[in-house]
């Protein structure tokens, strides 16, 4: 095979680039990454699990989980977290914590210590844990709804037992979906083309300012550069709640649903804009949920004013605030439209 050289005249001749202008930009670009390096780095530790089990091991769709264990290790993995607060609390993944019976923590000075599960969340892969350490460093979230497509994404974590490796990319997009291991989908994610590897999970996704934009949590799978963050509004909302109840409530109806296509006629009888609704397979009298009013074959189409068209955004509605409330839902029953009351309980 021919290897053939191009050779590059001085950038400086090109029209439009001023002598030294490309050196400028690269030195700048360099500095903040080198400054977010600096800032960032104290915050991030390295977890590593004990006594995982297999199911726990696996990863969800759409792409795999850049964390922990290799395939066939079922003794305990590694992932990465971040500091949030000077008295020990940590962010991670759900799935590198999960069946986990012993969570140690490293941190980037060297010292180890035993965490503490305080809560995880599989609906939005979220967890916290604390250590009891002196002289921590925690780090800041970002608003995540003032990132936009194409600003710097940086990512620190442990990819393969490497500790605290950086890169950098950028913010590919915005308002992305993603399967949880529970089935439920995580809303507002982040995609980003700052490689992730096993080992990155739970690791911070930061702005140009080190200030978290995401917390490091899927790639797609053989795809390069297609890796997900969930955002740092929705991680902060969940991490409070984990702090502080040790759980996330979530309103739940007590029933089985699945998607249905409403026919032309059915739509515009009844006023509809939405193509689909969830049809009522069964209903649970169990207790739980106020569901008395539901009929096996109802249509749902909304749920307290707002449109429903798929179980995933019955599941979106039913957040802790409707748990005990009277909600009205709107169905097709017998094709014509109808309302009818549900008291959501607690999912357990």
């Amino acid at each position: 095979m021919n290897t053939q050289f191009v050779a590059f005249t001085d950038t400086g001749s090109q029209a439009g680039n001023p002598p030294g202008q490309d050196q400028v930009l690269l030195d700048t670009y360099s500095n903040t990454v080198v400054n977010v390096a600096k800032k960032v780095s104290p915050s991030v530790v390295q977890i590593k699990v004990s006594a995982r089990s297999q199911n726990n091991a696996q990863s969800a769709s759409p792409g795999r989980r850049p964390g922990q264990s290799r395939p066939g290790n079922n003794d305990g993995g590694t992932g990465s977290g971040f500091i949030i607060s000077t008295d020990g609390y940590i962010i991670t993944n759900n799935h590198v914590v999960a069946g986990a019976t012993k969570i140690d923590v490293g941190l980037p000075d060297g010292r180890e210590f035993e965490a503490t599960l305080i809560g995880r969340d599989p609906a939005t892969d979220v967890a916290v844990i604390k250590i009891y350490a002196d002289g921590l460093k925690a780090i800041r979230f970002a608003d995540s709804r003032q990132v936009q497509v194409g600003q710097i994404a940086i990512a620190i974590g442990n990819p393969y037992g490497f500790q605290y490796s950086l890169t950098a990319g950028v913010v590919s997009a915005l308002g992305r979906t993603l399967r949880s291991e529970s089935g439920r989908l995580i809303d507002d994610v982040l995609q980003t083309d700052a490689a992730l590897n096993p080992g990155n999970s739970g690791g911070p996704l930061v702005n140009s300012n080190g200030d978290v934009i995401g917390v490091n949590t899927a790639v797609i799978l053989p795809a390069q550069g297609i890796c997900f963050a969930v955002s740092s509004n929705l991680a902060a909302l969940v991490a409070g709640k984990l702090i502080m109840e040790g759980r996330v409530r979530r309103g739940y109806l007590g029933i089985a649903g699945q998607l249905i296509n409403l026919t032309e006629r059915i739509k515009q009888y009844n006023q509809l804009t939405i193509k689909t609704g969830v049809v009522v397979a069964s209903v649970e009298a169990d207790g739980v949920a106020g569901n008395s009013e539901l009929l096996q074959g109802d249509i749902i189409v909304g749920f307290n004013g707002e449109p429903v068209a798929s179980v995933d955004d019955l599941h979106r509605l039913l957040t802790d605030d409707t748990i005990g409330r009277r909600i009205q839902l709107t169905i097709l029953r017998e094709n014509r439209q109808k309302g009818v009351f549900v008291v959501p309980g607690e999912l357990k």
